[in-house]
């Protein structure tokens, strides 16, 4: 193996297989994935807000902003399920620097002043589509650094440090647009975009990292790569893998259980309001959540011993939605506030197991395409929870709405495994 992935400080001297002890960030290629995440979260969120004022500015329109707000989600469903496979088919370090330099030409382009709309929606798209490939390659090189209780550290890591870099990318993005107007605030996100390829390009240099996947890293497996075939054929392929497998269909589902889980955070201002509260309520609101997640991400991943962790992921996902279901029952603003926190933080731990078992399960050489329909149903069950909570919440009450999702979490929950068929988390032999 080539580079630093193997190194004796990475915990793993003879360089043969992932690192499983001391802390992930000793993992050199880690460190080059984890610096180049954090500058593309941030970069986003000042894009999103460049995009906001900028759209608004230039038709008056809240409706037009919001469209390109969505657009800067939606198409990530395309492009985790028709585009995850070229993880699999090329170099995922080659992938992720390939996808960073297109992004960040477009965004380039986005900030000429004057662009027509249409355009603008249209490159926003394409940037949007390639960040799918690029995050599917760089969760499926991650287990294949990090092995043993180091990856759910690692995934634990990356959930807290992008809570966070989003945080200072929407209050860096705010100052940026009105130093900078929207469009120089775009030329950073072009910016972050450049140097994340460079901290790829130059700091992974293990051999799961620079070598097409299966290209000796794995043994034979059944579930390894058929070859190059149409973009479709590929979507379907990484059905097959995740659906007609178990134990992955079972992780995979209870993770996009997560989806419900993030009402809280779209239905904050609706609810301060049918509470008699303030603005100031509803940041409170929207708070709870991503602070209750970053408290239940490490407290998880660094102080529940490792052998707990796989048989804890039923009860976290109930455990994320029962706050939601006593929500209407909550007596005032601080003990929504403390509901929520303790359902993000739940939630967070069940998807921090959930991926890393996940992971685990799906051979690399595959992990491109399967990982790229798991992003896809995660982004897509969020969004149809904000849908239909919203329209619930419009003819009840946002209390309400979140009751009724809180109670269907919890059912659905407890008969994931019966639903779905799934061997038992950590059942051993589980993985057929």
């Amino acid at each position: 193996m080539t580079g630093s992935g193997g190194s004796a400080a990475s915990g793993n001297p003879r360089g043969t297989g992932p690192s499983t002890t001391g802390s992930p960030f000793r993992v050199p290629d880690f460190r080059a994935l984890w610096s180049a995440e954090m500058l593309s979260a941030a970069g986003d969120q000042v894009a999103r807000v460049a995009l906001t004022v900028l759209v608004l500015e230039r038709t008056g329109s809240v409706a037009w902003s919001a469209t390109f707000y969505a657009l800067t989600f939606l198409p990530a469903l395309a492009g985790g399920l028709l585009l995850g496979q070229l993880a699999d088919r090329f170099p995922r370090r080659l992938v992720m620097v390939a996808t960073d330099l297109v992004r960040a030409g477009l965004v380039g382009v986005m900030a000429l002043p004057g662009l027509p709309l249409p355009v603008l929606c249209a490159l926003l798209v394409v940037v949007v589509l390639l960040g799918g490939p690029h995050n599917v390659a760089r969760s499926a090189v991650l287990p294949d650094l990090l092995g043993g209780a180091l990856l759910a550290r690692g995934i634990a890591l990356r959930q807290v440090s992008v809570q966070v870099a989003q945080v200072v990318g929407f209050g860096t993005g705010g100052v940026l647009v009105a130093l900078l107007t929207p469009s120089g605030a775009l030329l950073v996100d072009a910016a972050t975009f450049a140097l994340s390829a460079a901290v790829v390009g130059f700091g992974m240099r293990s051999r799961w990292a620079v070598r097409r996947a299966g290209d000796g890293s794995v043994d034979p497996d059944p579930d390894r790569d058929p070859g190059p075939g149409s973009w479709l054929e590929g979507a379907r392929s990484g059905l097959s893998l995740v659906f007609r497998h178990p134990r992955r269909r079972y992780l995979v589902l209870v993770a996009w259980l997560i989806g419900i889980y993030v009402l809280p955070e779209a239905l904050a201002a609706a609810y301060a309001v049918a509470i008699g509260a303030g603005p100031m309520a509803t940041g409170l609101l929207m708070a709870a959540d991503p602070a209750g997640s970053v408290i239940g991400a490490l407290l998880f991943a660094f102080v529940l011993p490792a052998r707990f962790r796989e048989r804890w992921i039923v009860p976290l996902a109930v455990g994320a939605a029962v706050p939601l279901a006593l929500t209407p029952f909550a007596p005032g603003l601080w003990s929504a506030v403390g509901l929520w926190a303790v359902s993000g933080a739940c939630a967070t731990a069940c998807l921090v197991q959930a991926q890393a078992g996940f992971a685990r399960e799906t051979p690399t050489a595959v992990r491109g395409r399967a990982t790229g329909v798991a992003a896809s149903g995660l982004v897509g069950s969020q969004g149809a929870a904000v849908l239909l909570g919203g329209v619930l919440a419009q003819w009840t009450e946002p209390a309400t709405a979140l009751g009724i999702f809180g109670v269907l979490g919890v059912f659905l929950a407890l008969g994931a495994r019966r639903l779905v068929g799934g061997s038992p988390v950590g059942e051993p032999g589980a993985a057929g």
